[in-house]
């Protein structure tokens, strides 16, 4: 008798567990769909994420970089103001380099390896795209291009000799100025290509 009831229902069971296979075969089709899309968008996501990480560390970078210039100017203010020696960051367009030393010698086209204090360069997404001194005179005689492309900017015990601003532009060719204010030793650092005051020639003033 149970041997009749085992035979009755082997199809029952067979015919159930062909249905179960059946199942997880179309449940096994439709997870490694899931899989599928789920690694598309996690690889979206993460391509999104490298691209603005790698937006910010470029970003980062050219401030990094914008900021230590200014640091090594402001430097070279500090140090001469408690001190009673001269010193001179020397700013290169044509390397896109800048150096600060302590002037040692009369003669100051002549710079010292003993001098240097710092040799750095600006990066390749920083570019120095001009300078503009305060002092026309000393703008117009042109005494820092005619040096292989090379601006001067000389501090002392007095403050900066003359001022004038640095235009720095970034990877998106956006202007940041590095202003060196010869009154009050600060040196900052202004979003965009600010205006800075200038003395007239005299064929311009008025009066």
């Amino acid at each position: 008798m149970v041997k009749k009831v085992v035979r009755a229902m082997m199809p029952t069971y067979t015919a159930l567990t062909h249905i179960n296979k059946k199942a997880a075969g179309r449940n096994s089709a439709f997870t490694f769909t899931e899989l599928i899309i789920a690694v598309v968008i996690m690889s979206l996501f993460l391509l999104l994420a490298v691209t603005n990480l790698a937006g910010l560390v470029r970003k980062h970078t050219f401030k990094g970089r914008v900021q230590g210039f200014v640091s090594t100017m402001q430097m070279a203010a500090t140090a001469a103001a408690e001190s009673n020696r001269r010193y001179e960051v020397m700013i290169d367009l044509t390397e896109q380099r800048y150096v600060l030393r302590e002037i040692t010698s009369p003669d100051l086209s002549q710079v010292l390896e003993e001098e240097i204090i710092v040799d750095s360069d600006f990066g390749g997404n920083c570019m120095v795209a001009y300078v503009l001194f305060d002092d026309i005179d000393y703008s117009m005689e042109g005494e820092s291009y005619t040096n292989e492309g090379i601006a001067m900017f000389r501090a002392g015990h007095s403050g900066w000799q003359y001022g004038g601003k640095i235009v720095l532009l970034d990877e998106d060719e956006q202007p940041y100025s590095v202003v060196v204010n010869r009154m009050n030793r600060i040196v900052r650092l202004e979003e965009g290509d600010v205006e800075i005051l200038t003395p007239k020639a005299r064929e311009d003033v008025p009066f």
